[in-house]
């Protein structure tokens, strides 16, 4: 009579062999393809210049308003020119953060959306990307700049959202993961 069945073997049955190697498995959809993602202090260099001309260029429109609104004070004079310069005192408290909001969206919105990097990035060879590989909309731009600003309000979340990266696999911070862009080198 014959031999009992075998078991079936936990092992794979291969027609012509086992094979050598596996096969390489395409990138998951949401991560964009052939790039290489750029390094943190690459990242907080292009921050840092940003940040640098934003504040400069707040600064520079202070000081304008303010020699323009005290040049007015001074020559109105009297109760008037003292007024006047009470005034610009609290014009001049409103005026730094609508300058820096100003001069943000365009560099962080207008210029990321119309190019694919901000200045800071545009110095530092970087560019912000959607999971495509794209340039992100004016709206992603937008609600990337919103995403950062909301998680810099709350106490150590802003340092959290910095530092993220350092041990993210694609390097994202929490805003790029909130509108799914990525930061890569700019070939």
């Amino acid at each position: 009579m014959g031999q009992p069945p075998r078991p079936p073997s936990a092992q794979p049955q291969y027609p012509y062999g086992s094979p050598q190697y596996a096969a390489p498995q395409p990138a998951p959809p949401s991560q964009p393809a052939g790039f290489e993602y750029a390094a943190w202090s690459t990242r907080v260099l292009g921050y840092l210049v940003d940040s640098i001309l934003v504040g400069g260029a707040a600064l520079i429109l202070y000081l304008l308003f303010g020699t323009m609104l005290a040049g007015v004070g001074a020559a109105l004079g009297g109760q008037e020119g003292g007024a006047l310069a009470g005034g610009a005192c609290c014009m001049m408290l409103l005026l730094f953060p609508l300058a820096s909001l100003a001069v943000g969206i365009y560099n962080r919105v207008y210029l990321v959306a119309s190019r694919g990097y901000s200045i800071g990035q545009g110095v530092m060879k970087i560019k912000v990307i959607d999971a495509q590989g794209q340039k992100l909309t004016m709206g992603g731009a937008a609600l990337r700049l919103l995403a950062q600003v909301g998680l810099n309000m709350i106490p150590l979340v802003g340092l959290l959202d910095l530092l993220w990266p350092l041990w993210d696999s694609t390097r994202q911070t929490l805003h790029d993961k909130a509108v799914g862009s990525y930061v890569v080198h700019n070939r």
